[in-house]
């Protein structure tokens, strides 16, 4: 058996976890949680950078990041999955660029709350990576990607996306709804379509102390 190790509210975890379900994968494959703070997880061991997702292969080697570990589960698909050929894999592989710059933006905002003092806060640090997110959702709502019908229409870019919209849900309180009902839309889309994007939902749990930065 494979062995996923991440965590519950990881959104590029989730990413994982949704496209083992289209994939067909799910069977084979482990979920273990992962404490990204503990020293004495074996996840640093796994993965020097002790980040999230690290995918465990049966002969004990370890692939990450997520991007990685979607390359070789769409290759285990026998190819062309999640994955497409030709002049679309390049359109998908922008579109989870930008989702999970949408994530890593959204997730050092936390992590600004989480680990540093009042006093060491640099109110200017939010803003910028809230102005990270808040062009990116621009674009997005210019630039709607094609609706999901089906699990048959998930591509690394579309997964990413939801997943992105998912974790500002959870973090942010949906601060960025109002200002993008065509992606709103999108996103009823895709969770009518993909079962596993419900089935991976985490409880929201907000940015911890104050309130959060502006989805400016």
């Amino acid at each position: 058996m494979l062995i996923l190790r991440s965590s519950a509210p990881s959104p590029f975890g989730r990413k994982i976890k949704i496209a083992l379900a289209a994939l067909g994968l799910k069977d084979r494959v482990t979920m273990e949680e992962a404490a990204t703070a503990d020293p004495n997880d074996s996840l640093r061991s796994q993965n020097p950078l002790g980040k999230i997702p690290a995918l465990v292969l049966e002969d004990g080697s370890v692939l990450y990041d997520s991007r990685v570990i979607s390359e070789y589960i769409d290759f285990l698909a026998g190819g062309n999955k999640i994955i497409p050929l030709g002049e679309a894999r390049f359109a998908a592989l922008r579109n989870q660029a930008l989702a999970d710059g949408i994530m890593d933006a959204g997730i050092l905002q936390v992590y600004e709350k989480r680990f540093k003092p009042m006093e060491y806060r640099f109110p200017d640090w939010q803003i910028y990576q809230a102005d990270k997110i808040a062009r990116a959702l621009a674009y997005l709502e210019a630039n709607v990607p094609a609706t999901v019908a089906s699990e048959a229409d998930l591509d690394v870019g579309n997964i990413a996306i939801a997943c992105a919209l998912g974790y500002l849900d959870m973090r942010f309180e949906g601060a960025w709804r109002p200002d993008h009902p065509k992606m709103v839309a999108w996103l009823e889309a895709f969770e009518t379509a993909v079962p596993s994007y419900a089935e991976t939902r985490t409880p929201a749990a907000p940015v911890p102390e104050n309130e959060p930065a502006p989805l400016r």
